[in-house]
């Protein structure tokens, strides 16, 4: 069973939301809460797998609550969704950047709701493709890069070839398919290289990525 907290400051969207997710037979919203700190005491009290953050709530703000979560060693298997709207893309990056495995628009269809709810749940990050090539084409180039990492250099050519594709949004069956290998090598190959880099999942790899110059918005034109 994936356990669900759902963290917005507008009650209609939390009971949208939790109606569409308790009528799946894997998933169940074990709690709710209006802010930013109550959802950091409702994680400590509930063990969520999965995080709904919205952004913008009183009190403490998704951005900082989702810093303040991830960084607790004790939420080490805990992923956080950010729920967000187009006009809030900086503040999402900023999530990627703490530790988010991803967003929804808050006007999602309940299929892609429910759909992330189980990507996230088993580890894999929540990229669409056309809302990560809009952030990261608009925002890479904004960050102040730091030097290459020197975890960079534990990287194969061929395990540099696939994080640069993961960056460009590929799934696992397209890079397979771009590479001419099957799903399951590209699976390992980047389970591989997110344990050599020492990340979270597929959207922190992303980050990396970019920020460490590997690959530049160039990829990501259409």
């Amino acid at each position: 069973m994936i356990r669900v907290l759902l963290v917005d400051d507008q009650r209609l969207v939390r009971a949208g939301f939790k109606s569409i997710l308790d009528g799946e037979d894997d998933i169940s919203v074990v709690a709710e809460a209006a802010d930013g700190r109550e959802s950091l005491e409702a994680a400590r009290e509930h063990e969520p797998d999965v995080v709904l953050m919205d952004i913008r709530m009183p009190v403490m703000d998704g951005l900082t609550a989702t810093r303040h979560l991830l960084g607790d060693p004790a939420r080490a298997g805990t992923k956080v969704v950010i729920l967000t709207t187009f006009d809030l893309d900086e503040d999402v990056y900023g999530a990627l950047r703490a530790g988010a495995s991803g967003f929804l628009v808050k006007d999602t269809e309940p299929e892609e709701l429910i759909h992330g709810v189980r990507v996230v749940a088993r580890g894999d990050a929540l990229l669409a493709p056309s809302i990560t090539r809009r952030l990261i084409s608009e925002f890479a180039g904004r960050v102040d890069r730091p030097a290459p990492s020197p975890t960079l250099n534990r990287l194969t050519e061929r395990e540099r070839e696939v994080m640069s594709l993961v960056a460009a949004g590929l799934s696992n069956d397209e890079i397979a398919k771009e590479l001419v290998l099957s799903p399951a090598t590209a699976k390992t190959h980047v389970s591989r290289i997110m344990t050599k880099v020492d990340v979270r999942d597929r959207a922190q790899l992303v980050v990396l990525a970019y920020e460490s110059g590997m690959v530049t918005p160039r990829w990501l034109t259409p």
